[in-house]
């Protein structure tokens, strides 16, 4: 069950005419939704891979549904993954150690963030829900949803040590992982060497408060058959 109480396909099984079953997927996550606005953050390379299709029937759907949609496509923005001094304007608060976690709460505080940083953190502030879209890539996000992560959900925008999991900043906010792997589902159960896959983000953004969802549950695709070459994630 979701969040909203409805069912949700947990594992979907890939197949040539798997879009016309995404509408389904898309359906039943909002089917009783009192969301207004969704935001979905994509990152995959390629308009035409599957994880582009799931995102625009996504999109399709909320709309005729009469949701406000907001997209944040990574790699289509160019979205830089990399925390660096460049997320300050201005001056450091300590020049001599630079300290990112310190010198971005100090920014977000004063106004002072990346304008690519704030115009993230409004659609974040904006939406009632937010759809993470995306391949794993070895038991994880690929690396430019992860520096989304790291660079949107600053300190004091995002969390505080007041304000974490069921006190979290985002406590009344709804959210969902999307994605898509590389292996057929058994590969995935918790008997097997690989581990049960329900929570990539499990010990890192998910439970550290920034967006805390409790019972939250993902949308999994998984090709029926296992792809000649593996490398532990999912590339489509």
């Amino acid at each position: 069950m979701c969040n909203y109480g409805c069912e949700v396909h947990v594992f979907v099984h890939v197949s040539v005419n798997a879009c016309v079953c995404l509408r389904a997927c898309v359906c039943v996550c909002v089917c009783a939704a009192a969301t207004k606005t969704v935001l979905i953050v994509l990152a995959h390379q390629s308009p035409g891979s599957f994880n582009a299709a799931v995102c625009d029937v996504a999109v399709q759907e909320l709309r005729l549904q009469g949701f406000r949609v907001l997209l944040s496509d990574l790699y289509a923005m160019k979205f830089r993954a990399d925390a660096t001094r460049d997320d300050i304007i201005g001056e450091l608060k300590k020049p001599e150690l630079f300290q990112y976690g310190d010198e971005t709460m100090s920014a977000w505080k004063e106004d002072r963030l990346s304008n690519d940083i704030v115009a993230e953190q409004r659609k974040v502030e904006e939406a009632d829900l937010i759809i993470f879209q995306f391949p794993l890539y070895w038991f994880s996000v690929p690396a430019i949803l992860k520096g989304w992560f790291d660079r949107v959900f600053t300190q004091g925008f995002a969390f505080s040590l007041e304000n974490m999991y069921d006190n979290g900043v985002f406590k009344d906010k709804k959210a969902m992982l999307s994605f898509t792997t590389g292996a057929i589902q058994t590969m995935f159960h918790s008997r097997h060497q690989r581990g049960h896959q329900r929570h990539p983000l499990a010990h890192t953004e998910w439970h550290a408060a920034l967006l805390w969802i409790p019972g939250s549950c993902p949308q999994i695709f998984c090709p029926p058959h296992a792809p000649p070459c593996w490398m532990g994630g999912g590339r489509g």
